[in-house]
């Protein structure tokens, strides 16, 4: 391939820098440098050419909330298969959750995370440190120590921080260092023990409940330390009406607190655990159609400031089990892109809506020189074909996780050009 790359023709969207129109986009050694009408002919002779018509170009889309499960977790997914899976989505730079065996809560496991996606070289990979040490909520974890290693925030995502005490003292440190808190919002007194949303369905089905009060009661906790605290929080995989509405809420009184919704929130009801699916299972759980249009308002609005899959793969013995022993998390990274399409289609939310919460939004939440396509950014480019129609198959995923609750759904949409620091990590039917 030439040293310069031309990806010609297609509609530029680019929040970041407000743009939204037919370019050219010039890539060389790595960088963005030019971004116009039309590119000169002297460019084109010496250029390996893209064609982009009738795509879209869009800076390097951002999952800032993925289980890579390396290490300790191999069976599951690796660092390669999941940032394959990554820029076979569009997804040039994910954030990886400490929740690894061993527990990324120090420097070593950082190193080691950041050493393994060098090695891959697909997507970037940004790892998210513990809050505290072992994941049990009982005693901070080296959070300086992971920051100079390289984690851009921490969480302790899949167990909540049920120590008060401990979330105040998380905050306060995190805060010297400009770190967010990410936190997974679930009271687990209230939610006692349930394994989908508390409702009819559940009682019909006899499987015990999770009432969106687990959800609720936790972020209006933190937003009070929050208040108090100066940290900043960011709430994942955000599910219920009422919790939308405490974070609409307190970013009005002007708290730094941002937000991310899952595909799986925005597009699926709890209909979808009918039959004891339990690939419809995950922690926060599928609610109902007024949270699910509660979510898609939130996006809208920029209540909830980004899109992120919660990508969790799990080994199919563990999944294809009773729905109360089967653990909680689907895979996301491979749909994410069209059902957020999706959204931007049935919820009549602007792409530019869209395509912000997919890349600077994340960026700016974790501090990542990422997320536009200005002259001068590194070169990191999804093309998407907005009518490239597919249909899910979870055999044909790269990714090691085969569990989706969108099984055998038309799509709309797909990456067909994934390209990091100007190199093509992903071309479709390449």
């Amino acid at each position: 391939m030439s040293g310069v790359v031309v990806i010609r023709g297609g509609t530029v969207i680019d929040p970041a820098s407000g743009l939204h129109a037919r370019r050219d986009v010039v890539v060389r050694d790595g960088r963005v440098t030019e971004v116009s009408d039309a590119v000169g002919a002297d460019t084109l002779a010496d250029a390996t050419v893209i064609p982009a018509a009738n795509c879209l170009v869009l800076p390097g889309l951002i999952d800032m909330h993925v289980h890579l499960r390396e290490p300790g977790y191999e069976y599951r997914e690796t660092i390669e298969t999941g940032t394959r899976a990554a820029v076979t989505g569009g997804f040039t730079a994910v954030a990886c959750m400490a929740n690894t065996n061993p527990v990324n809560d120090n420097a070593a496991v950082t190193e080691y995370i950041r050493e393994r996606a060098q090695a891959a070289g697909l997507a970037r990979v940004y790892p998210i440190g513990a809050v505290s040490k072992q994941l049990k909520g009982e005693e901070l974890a080296e959070i300086g120590e992971m920051r100079r290693a390289g984690i851009v925030a921490v969480s302790d995502d899949g167990m909540p921080i049920m120590n008060g005490g401990l979330m105040r003292r998380a905050l306060e440190y995190t805060a010297m260092f400009g770190l967010p808190v990410i936190v997974h919002e679930e009271d687990r007194l209230i939610a006692a023990e349930g394994v989908m949303n508390e409702g009819a369905m559940s009682l019909r089905l006899g499987l015990k409940g999770m009432p969106a009060a687990a959800e609720e009661a936790m972020i209006a906790r933190d937003l009070t330390l929050l208040e108090r605290t100066g940290g900043r929080v960011h709430v994942a995989h955000v599910s219920t009406a009422g919790a939308v509405e405490l974070i609409r809420a307190a970013k009005q009184r002007g708290l730094p607190v941002t937000a991310e919704g899952a595909p799986h929130h925005f597009t699926l009801t709890e209909a979808a655990v009918e039959g004891y699916n339990t690939a419809a299972k995950m922690n926060p759980p599928l609610r109902t159609q007024r949270d699910v249009e509660a979510v898609r308002r939130g996006v809208a609005d920029g209540t909830i400031d980004a899109i992120a899959s919660d990508h969790a793969p799990h080994h199919r013995d563990e999944k294809e089990v009773e729905f109360d022993r089967a653990l909680n998390g689907v895979v996301g990274l491979e749909t994410t892109l069209p059902l957020a399409l999706r959204l931007a289609d049935e919820a009549k939310i602007p792409l530019d809506t869209i395509v912000a919460a997919m890349t600077i939004n994340p960026a700016r939440i974790l501090g990542l020189p990422l997320g536009t396509l200005a002259v001068g950014a590194d070169a990191d480019i999804t093309v998407v074909d907005p009518t490239r129609g597919w249909t899910v198959r979870a055999s044909g995923f790269r990714s090691k996780g085969r569990s989706t609750p969108f099984e055998g759904m038309e799509m709309r949409g797909q990456a067909v050009v994934t390209m990091v620091s100007g190199r093509i990590v992903w071309r479709a039917d390449a």
